[in-house]
């Protein structure tokens, strides 16, 4: 198999959580360190448009959103198992609500100090003005809110010592990003906010142990030399009971629905009930498949 080649910065929250798995299962793997904003010359040749990150690489095939990613490290690296029961609904609550609250808590201490042209970005991003003074605003409810999520993973961890029980599993991924986050942007804030949860400190220093896996440097060039070089695994076709009315081939666009709306454009190869595949050719990186997670992305015909 391909190597796999991750497409990170080492800040970037959602980057961790993808770290974690690669962890948990053991795994080596390429680290390319792409820009905290844009442009992006090296990445987006591989998505398409799509400059969110991370982004996983095998060869030709490009992996989309921290939850297509998980999702696919978990389908080849099945052992240990790290998705249980209803994993992926804690994934999308932490993604969504828990990060939030983290990023009112962080800019409201730190966003006098960010630069402008990160400020600037991060509005083209989200679609809304970067505002430090909102964000100072809303800074005592979301720290509530914060502790509030905290304490619901603190009271998960009575009895064992991960919220996949014995071992780790989705869950704890999910939660993680929020905790290390805001410990490593403020750790008088996450001290405030979690005194009194022993348990979440205690899983905090565990999950530190676990580690990152095995890390090797790759040249963001090399990296779409290897899609050049590399032909995408073959196309999954339209689930047969999909109730979209999509067919393989079909010209379309993908976007994602809360943020980082880059429209995406190429011919559908693959839908499942959790994935959306798309297959592009371009001069840079040659034929590539795209994939991009069901929940959270909206599928259109061109």
């Amino acid at each position: 198999m391909a190597e796999l080649i991750l497409h990170h910065y080492d800040t970037s929250p959602f980057s961790e959580k993808v770290r974690l798995m690669l962890g948990i299962k053991g795994l080596a793997w390429r680290s390319v360190i792409q820009p905290v904003i844009m442009p992006k010359p090296h990445l987006i040749p591989l998505t398409g448009g799509y400059r969110r990150i991370p982004v996983m690489q095998i060869g030709a095939d490009v992996y989309c959103d921290s939850q297509a990613i998980l999702a696919e490290i978990e389908r080849r690296f099945p052992d240990p198992p790290v998705v249980r029961g209803a994993d992926w609904a804690v994934n999308l609550w932490a993604d969504r609500l828990w990060f939030q609250a983290s990023v009112a808590v962080i800019f409201a201490e730190i966003g006098d100090a960010i630069p402008r042209e990160f400020a600037a970005d991060r509005e083209k991003l989200s679609g809304r003005p970067f505002d430090v003074n909102a964000m100072k605003a809303a800074a005592p409810i979301m720290r509530s809110q914060w502790r509030a999520y905290a304490a619901w993973i603190d009271a998960g961890l009575k009895g064992h010592d991960f919220l996949g029980g014995a071992g780790p599993g989705l869950s704890d991924v999910a939660a993680w990003m929020n905790v290390w986050w805001l410990a490593g942007a403020s750790a008088r804030s996450f001290d405030d906010l979690t005194a009194d949860l022993t348990r979440l400190r205690a899983w905090r220093d565990r999950i530190q142990g676990l580690g990152h896996g095995r890390r090797s440097d790759l040249d963001p060039a090399e990296a779409v030399g290897v899609a050049r070089a590399s032909a995408p695994a073959g196309a999954t076709g339209v689930d047969a009971d999909d109730p979209s009315g999509f067919a393989a081939g079909d010209a379309v666009v993908v976007q994602a629905d809360d943020y980082g709306r880059d429209p995406i454009e190429g011919v559908l190869a693959g839908l499942t009930r959790d994935r959306i595949v798309i297959a592009r050719d371009t001069s840079e990186s040659g034929a590539v498949h795209v994939h991009f997670p069901r929940a959270g992305y909206v599928l259109a015909r061109r």
